[in-house]
């Protein structure tokens, strides 16, 4: 099978899922073992296109024409590669854990959940694949008109109220600032294919480089790059498995991802550093990861504390691309993938801890690391990502990153990366320390007598080890990262 092929099955697997899960309803069994081979099928068609691009190759399909002007195109590079791999991997394991999350809070509306999960993942598939800007921005639209629905998933007033900032911030960004963009680079430079080294370089002044690149970065509004962030803490109101999905596997990720593409292969890196007009990008996206980390700080319910950990940690990738070396894109590559895991993991324990424990706030959490020592083991091992401290794989993207910083002396941005850490550790350390180190309250840990259900249990406790072996074996990423920084 070709790698055109093999990439348009992968996209076409998690829609037939859904189909299927929708045909399943009122059969819970058969409609979660749907999802679960539909999780592996585009894994392992995911994963079977590595060797093909490690070897150089770029699959790519014919140029489908739309509209005079708008042609639908995939091609399959090094960091759509890496996002895929991400995305599709931990949907295995998301899935996994929503079906005991899922059932042992008793959600309603289980079937239109995973119909929309799997929809989105296709959605995820397609950014990651997208040939040019306007397969790109199709499809990001689409990734968040799926997962509105599992924002609001619980029908509420606090969630349906969540849900109309989630559309007002991410489809009026994109709409405003993301699609001129579009039109812009269209229009001046005659297409929209993503080329190496951009497309713009020969044909747009310094200032409208700058313009071009404050458009993009406005307008994704997924990155969540302040104040373009507020959607993201409101939307903690979703289930668990939701907000695992928005921060670690497809919603912000899809924006960091896509902010870094537009830089490699629209404006250019070079071009960029040789008009120096994205340095106000980094300025930004430094303020952000201090600020972030600094409202986290002060968060006492989990959810929250963790999406402005989000916020602040995926900013890094904003902030290693605009350092503009080869070894900061390199570690904005590999802290998708580590943020990725260590996220999903502390994201996981707290739905665990809820499922379990009925608790959300993080000063109830004293002593609950010997009744739940699988899960708050695990919640230590996405902290130590977090923090960036080996043997975790936030340590190896860090490490990048401030070595880039170091070496293009940017001191303001090794600043931002050793004072973000030490507030990393003020906001995750305490948790960690309070839930093995202090006593329980007299009161204990209401219907706590152990662990969440086990599937629930097995996925963080996968992800906490896929986090470990980032750090120890991370030859693919790294190699992927490589590559996309013109390095092999």
């Amino acid at each position: 099978m070709s790698g055109v092929t093999t990439l348009l099955l992968a996209m076409a697997v998690p829609l037939a899922g859904a189909l299927l899960i929708a045909l399943s309803h009122g059969r819970p069994n058969q409609r979660e073992a749907v999802t679960l081979v539909t999780a592996g099928v585009m894994f392992g068609l995911v994963a079977s296109l590595v060797p093909e691009v490690l070897a150089g190759g770029r699959p790519a399909t014919q140029p489908w024409s739309i509209l005079p002007g708008l042609e639908l195109r995939f091609t399959l590079e090094p960091l759509g590669m890496l996002f895929a791999l991400v995305a599709s991997s931990l949907w295995i394991v998301n899935s996994m854990y929503s079906i005991g999350y899922m059932r042992s809070n008793d959600e309603p509306r289980q079937t239109s959940f995973y119909v929309f999960f799997a929809v989105a993942l296709a959605a995820t598939l397609g950014i990651a694949f997208a040939g040019n800007l306007f397969t790109l921005f199709l499809f990001y639209e689409l990734l968040t008109l799926s997962t509105y629905p599992l924002v609001v998933h619980k029908q509420n007033a606090e969630a349906l109220r969540a849900g109309r900032t989630y559309l007002l911030l991410l489809i009026g960004s994109s709409i405003v600032f993301f699609l001129p963009a579009i039109v812009w680079v269209s229009w001046t430079a005659g297409t929209t294919t993503f080329t190496l080294g951009g497309v713009v370089s020969d044909v747009m002044t310094p200032d409208e480089t700058g313009w071009l690149l404050a458009l993009f970065a406005i307008g994704i509004g997924k990155a969540a790059i302040m104040p373009m962030h507020r959607w993201l803490p409101v939307a903690m109101v979703a289930p668990t498995p939701v907000s695992a999905l928005l921060h670690a596997v497809a919603v912000v990720k899809a924006g960091v991802f896509s902010i870094v593409k537009i830089t490699v292969y629209v404006i250019g890196v070079e071009n960029l550093a040789r008009v120096g007009s994205g340095d106000w990008l980094l300025y930004v996206a430094g303020t952000t990861v201090i600020v972030a980390s600094l409202i986290a700080l002060t968060q006492d319910n989990l959810k929250r504390r963790l999406a402005y950990s989000t916020v602040s940690q995926l900013s890094y990738v904003v902030l290693a691309a605009a350092i503009l070396t080869p070894t900061s894109v390199i570690a904005a590559a590999l802290h998708i993938a580590a943020h990725a895991f260590g996220k999903i993991t502390l994201f996981f324990a707290a739905g665990s801890i809820y499922t379990a424990a009925h608790k959300t706030e993080v000063s109830e959490l004293d002593g609950i690391g010997r009744r739940m020592p699988w899960t708050m083991g695990a919640f230590a091992v996405g902290a130590l990502s977090m923090v960036g401290v080996p043997p975790a794989a936030g340590f190896t993207s860090k490490w990048y990153l401030a070595s880039a910083a170091l070496a293009a002396g940017q001191h303001f941005a090794l600043a931002v990366i050793v004072l973000s850490t030490l507030l990393n550790a003020a906001y995750f350390v305490p948790i960690v320390y309070a839930a093995f180190l202090k006593p329980e309250p007299a009161s204990g840990h209401g219907h706590a007598h152990g662990e969440a259900p086990w599937p629930m249990v097995l996925a963080l406790v996968t992800t906490a080890a896929g986090t470990m072996l980032l750090f120890l074996v991370p030859n693919l990423p790294l190699a992927l990262a490589r590559q996309l920084a013109g390095l092999s």
